[in-house]
């Protein structure tokens, strides 16, 4: 059975109604609390725009941050280099 929960999410003084995993409640209320707070901060900052650009402009300093936190989680450069690392070993073995 599953366990699914029906919540109301208040975004930008809208409410969402969602049904989702238990589990999942903390992290979306904690995620629609912070889309309010950056919301926020933008309609005491710029007082002649409308919630529309707030929101758009909270969206994309969020994603600004989920991409740079994916690209410095990139592990390629490492493989590589241990690719290198592991060959340059083999060659030094093989020398032996």
């Amino acid at each position: 059975m599953e366990d699914k929960l029906s919540i109301r999410v208040n975004v930008a003084d809208r409410y969402y109604p969602l049904k989702i995993d238990r589990n999942d409640e903390e992290k979306i209320r904690k995620a629609a609390k912070m889309i309010n707070e950056k919301v926020l901060q933008y309609k005491q900052r710029y007082t002649d725009k409308d919630t529309q650009d707030f929101l758009a402009m909270a969206a994309l300093q969020y994603v600004i941050q989920v991409i740079e936190k994916d690209t410095n989680l990139d592990a390629s450069p490492i493989v590589e280099e241990l690719k290198e690392l592991n060959s340059e070993l083999s060659e030094f073995l093989k020398g032996e």
